[in-house]
């Protein structure tokens, strides 16, 4: 019988309604409340978010600084700028161009600042300028040169007969042409059950996998934990597998070349998800020329398996 081991951090305590503990992207399933900000966040935020985000927060930023700069040089007079042309309009874009200007220290020339008012907040302007493109900077190297796994899961895990005993299935691959150097993964099971005194529990139990760590990994790589004996999952017939509140809990670490150290990735599979007797589809081949090709689109393929159930991944 499996033994229980102790809580991985995700906590013991659980509800009928309890969602899962890790999301498909790897987040944690946690909403915070009360909790305290600091300015630090901002930069973590920035450095966390897509690419489109990232540079759609870096164009409102421009536009809004730029934008109170020239209501403030539309205050003052544009004449102290450039001839007004007697549309507000007209002079609001002048400003808006020459703050353009000021802030990215191009200067063309055309409009320069006339008199000491002007030219101390134009000056100041400059000095933002500098300073927020410093840390624009800042952070295009922090995105670049943070450490990130990037490793791809199959959408599915699969529950199927192999060498004679029911296993269950998933497999990752790495969404880069970089090398996976001795990949290695731990996984979990967690299952929400209802106790003696009717309160729901998270039990913790190791799952252990044909092959828990491999040396390189240049395509795809099948993870396999046979139902056996020593599975927490043996006592389950597979309708009651498919009903179980469980989720198996992923941590792989592997060293990238890329970042030379090593880097670490969470994921999950929900149990009622799991797909029965199916059979995924090689996602590499040999071309003409011997060449080994990888199709990352087959990664999450699978078929009904109407084969050999001994036969291999």
């Amino acid at each position: 019988m499996a033994k229980t081991i102790k809580d991985p951090g995700v906590g013991r305590s659980s509800n009928k309604h309890a969602k899962r503990f890790i999301n498909s992207d790897g987040s944690f399933n946690i909403k915070h409340i009360n909790r305290p900000s600091s300015l630090s966040e901002s930069y973590e935020y920035l450095i966390n978010i897509s690419w489109s985000k990232f540079f759609l927060w870096v164009l409102l930023g421009y536009i809004l600084i730029n934008t109170l700069f020239a209501f403030v040089y539309l205050f003052l007079g544009i004449s102290g700028i450039t001839k007004p042309t007697g549309s507000i309009f007209s002079d609001f874009l002048n400003a808006f161009f020459f703050s353009a200007q000021t802030i990215t220290t191009v200067g063309y020339g055309k409009m320069a600042p006339k008199g000491m008012l002007l030219g101390v907040i134009s000056s100041f302007e400059a000095l933002i300028g500098l300073l927020s493109f410093s840390f624009v900077t800042g952070l295009l190297y922090g995105r670049f040169s943070k450490p990130k796994a990037n490793i791809q899961f199959s959408k599915s895990i699969i529950l199927r007969e192999y060498k004679s005993v029911d296993c269950i299935m998933f497999r990752l691959m790495s969404r880069s042409a970089n090398i996976m150097i001795r990949p290695r993964i731990e996984a979990t099971l967690s299952l929400s059950q209802k106790g003696k005194d009717k309160k729901y529990i998270n039990n913790f139990y190791n799952l252990k996998l044909e092959r828990s760590s491999i040396t390189y990994l240049p395509t795809t790589w099948t993870i396999v934990h046979a139902i056996d004996d020593t599975s927490p999952l043996k006592d389950f017939d597979r309708k009651e597998l498919s009903q179980l509140h469980g989720e198996v809990l992923l941590l792989i670490s592997y060293y990238d070349e890329s970042f030379a150290q090593e880097v670490h990735q969470v994921h999950s599979y929900v149990l009622k998800n799991v797909k029965q007797d199916q059979k995924f589809i090689p996602a590499f081949y040999y071309d003409e020329d011997g060449f080994t090709i990888l199709d990352h689109n087959k990664l999450d393929k699978t078929f009904v398996n109407t084969s050999d159930k001994t036969s291999d991944l």
